[in-house]
């Protein structure tokens, strides 16, 4: 893992394919490549790897927008009423106050994951562990313990609405 040094970020820096804080959180490998640290908590940016029909909790940013750029695979973004089919090379955006969430419709399924402000960074160091390796961590045993993740949500400016998988009724 490189870090990056905070007088350096001011001068801009670079990040190999492989580098940055890694995390695995809620089964996925999550790399961050722009950190809060170097934006003034302004905006932020992470590569993630999901595995098939795993993702992200239904959620809430009410203070943060999202957007998804796919790199590889497929993906299911969810944003308010909207199904979004995402292939590679595609782009979705979930605003501040929209209910959302991403599934991989693909194995290894990669995209990067941009937000501002970068309120995110803290749930994520808070909720995740840092990945050992730079791969998937095991599946999850069990569905997420919704009960211990939704006060780190909250602690971090986003409310989790639901498990992982697709908004009930889609």
């Amino acid at each position: 893992m490189t870090a990056v040094a905070t007088e350096s970020t001011n001068e801009g820096y670079l990040l190999g394919k492989d580098e940055g804080e890694a995390h695995w959180l809620l089964g996925m490998l999550e790399i961050v490549k722009i950190s809060g640290a170097d934006t003034n908590g302004q905006y932020g940016l992470i590569e993630v790897t999901v595995r098939k029909g795993e993702g992200s909790p239904w959620h809430i940013h009410p203070e943060e927008d999202e957007w998804f750029y796919v790199l590889e695979g497929e993906f299911t973004v969810y944003v308010g009423e909207q199904r979004l089919a995402l292939p590679a090379g595609a782009f979705a955006f979930g605003p501040k106050g929209v209910p959302h969430t991403f599934i991989a419709e693909t194995e290894g399924a990669k995209a990067l994951i941009g937000f501002q402000p970068f309120q995110f960074e803290g749930f994520l160091h808070e909720a995740g562990e840092p990945a050992t390796e730079r791969v998937l961590p095991p599946p999850l045993e069990a569905p997420p313990d919704m009960a211990r993740l939704i006060p780190m949500a909250e602690r971090n400016g986003m409310v989790i609405l639901g498990p992982p998988g697709p908004p009930s009724g889609q």
